[in-house]
């Protein structure tokens, strides 16, 4: 692929230090002399004023980038501390190594004893990738006075007691002000409670050949906004209407057709040709009014809905459809239409109480409905997102965007992809309702449906972005359609 950051589980993070390791002849003590160098140099650039600097060891090989570093400060004139629990002196023979160094050139270090010192910088070198349970409570109250101290914390390779192959958090968590990974960006750290704790996160590869991982397979590829380009190229000069697709959306039940008048709308900002609306009939004129590009009818039942399917060559179903009578018909006749469709909302809880495959489908479910859909709870949707989105795709037989931190977009015989984008300030009504629109608008203009899926979300994310610069409390879902536009023209 020409696009995104490959992501990788930790499984084949594992696997490709081992390889890089054994092209150096065995010799493992010199890439984590590496990464402690690195680590030194990284703090050294963001915090060149720290003069006393509080690092945090654990006992294995992610304590034995705390002691290189530490030993790197030391020689620097910094005052260094150097704090490790009791049950967790160094065990690794790479971490002993790394201490007794440590130790020869004058450091000290001692045992957490409830409260940590004054400090300017505090480095977690306790667990890094190493941790995917909750931890012991004496780590946890290490945790916790890490938090009480208030100083500006580097994690090394990932904030401890965040589990970085899925992005949950199941306890105690490190919050990080920077993370510094090493060798390829770890998955987890991309989505879900991963990215309250992360802070700032980059990459050092540490000259690790490209070779080590030949054998290993990415979990996931993260796109952002810089990628847009690639499923948007400029339209041909002799473009017209009828290249870019009619989409027909459907929904906006009694009381709510500011949904589907949303989602009408984000489907003609992000290029769409046509855009026909079935609702309700007291929402038609409205609509109309509103929005007089969107071709509005009133419906009164899945009959008249014919013709109009007819006519559409995507469907965007769901918002504001409701689970009643009038919309279970609509939804009842348009997945039985067999059309690219886009399903969201109440057209989700319809699907969740009679699951069918629906190879041509775009599915965009919150946590909530996703674990509606799997039969499963909201945290255990989230405690591995990217587990849920493919157990999703894999069910449905279709595409899948799992909304949230770090949305997830899988579909069958996919990689999995991440969006880099999007902010705390689109948690609100009608975000999911222009998701739809813009997803359908793709697919009408001839992107494949899991294509379709993860620019979509992309673009909703950036254009999400752009609207909070203004801030993030108060963002309106209409506050995202210029920026559409501006973005779906890269």
């Amino acid at each position: 692929m020409n696009y995104g950051l490959a992501l990788y589980g930790i499984d084949a993070l594992r696997q490709a230090e081992a390889q890089a390791i054994a092209a150096q002849g065995g010799d493992g003590f010199g890439l984590m002399r590496r990464a402690g160098e690195a680590a030194w140099r990284y703090l050294l650039e963001h915090w060149p004023q720290a003069q006393r600097i509080l690092v945090v060891c654990g006992p294995g090989n992610n304590g034995g980038d705390g002691y290189v570093l530490a030993r790197h400060a030391l020689l620097s004139g910094r005052d260094v501390r150097v704090l490790h629990l009791d049950a967790h002196a160094p065990h690794s023979a790479l971490c002993r190594r790394a201490s007794d160094e440590y130790a020869g050139a004058g450091g000290q270090a001692a045992v957490f004893a409830r409260a940590l010192p004054a400090c300017d910088l505090i480095v977690d070198a306790m667990f890094g990738i190493g941790l995917s349970r909750e931890p012991d409570p004496d780590a946890a109250a290490l945790i916790a006075a890490i938090a009480h101290r208030g100083a500006p914390v580097l994690a090394l390779d990932a904030p401890s007691g965040v589990d970085a192959d899925r992005g949950s958090a199941p306890g105690a968590t490190v919050v990080a002000t920077r993370t510094l990974q090493f060798i390829a960006a770890h998955a987890g750290l991309y989505t879900g409670a991963a990215l309250d704790v992360g802070g700032e996160i980059d990459l050092d590869d540490l000259d690790v050949d490209a070779r080590a991982f030949a054998d290993a397979e990415p979990k996931a590829r993260l796109v952002s906004r810089e990628d847009l380009r690639h499923w948007l190229p400029p339209r041909p000069r002799d473009s017209h209407k009828g290249r870019h697709g009619h989409v027909l959306c459907i929904g906006g039940d009694e009381g709510m057709g500011g949904a589907i008048a949303l989602c009408a709308e984000g489907a003609l900002r992000c290029g769409a040709g046509l855009v026909s609306v079935a609702t309700r009939a007291a929402n038609a004129d409205a609509l109309r009014a509103r929005r007089p590009e969107a071709m509005a009818h009133g419906i009164a039942s899945a009959q008249a809905l014919a013709a109009l399917l007819d006519r559409a060559s995507v469907v965007a179903l769901g918002p504001g459809l409701g689970t009643g009578e009038w919309g279970a018909g609509l939804y009842a006749a348009a997945i039985g239409d067999a059309k690219p469709c886009v399903i969201d909302a109440d057209a989700l809880n319809l699907l969740a109480s009679a699951p069918r495959a629906l190879p041509q489908a775009v599915l965009t479910p919150h946590p909530g409905e996703a674990a509606r859909l799997l039969g499963a709870t909201t945290q255990a949707v989230q405690q591995d997102r990217f587990a849920a989105a493919e157990a999703l795709a894999k069910k449905y037989d279709c595409s899948v965007v799992l909304k949230g931190a770090g949305s997830i977009v899988a579909a069958p015989g996919k990689t999995t992809h991440v969006v880099g984008a999007g902010n705390p300030g689109m948690a609100s009504g009608g975000m999911g309702d222009v998701l739809t629109g813009a997803i359908a608008a793709l697919l009408a203009q001839g992107l494949s449906a899991f294509d379709a899926a993860v620019c979509g979300a992309l673009l909703h994310a950036a254009a999400g972005d752009e609207a909070a610069r203004d801030g993030q409390r108060g963002l309106l879902a209409s506050d995202l359609f210029a920026h559409l536009r501006k973005l779906a023209n890269p």
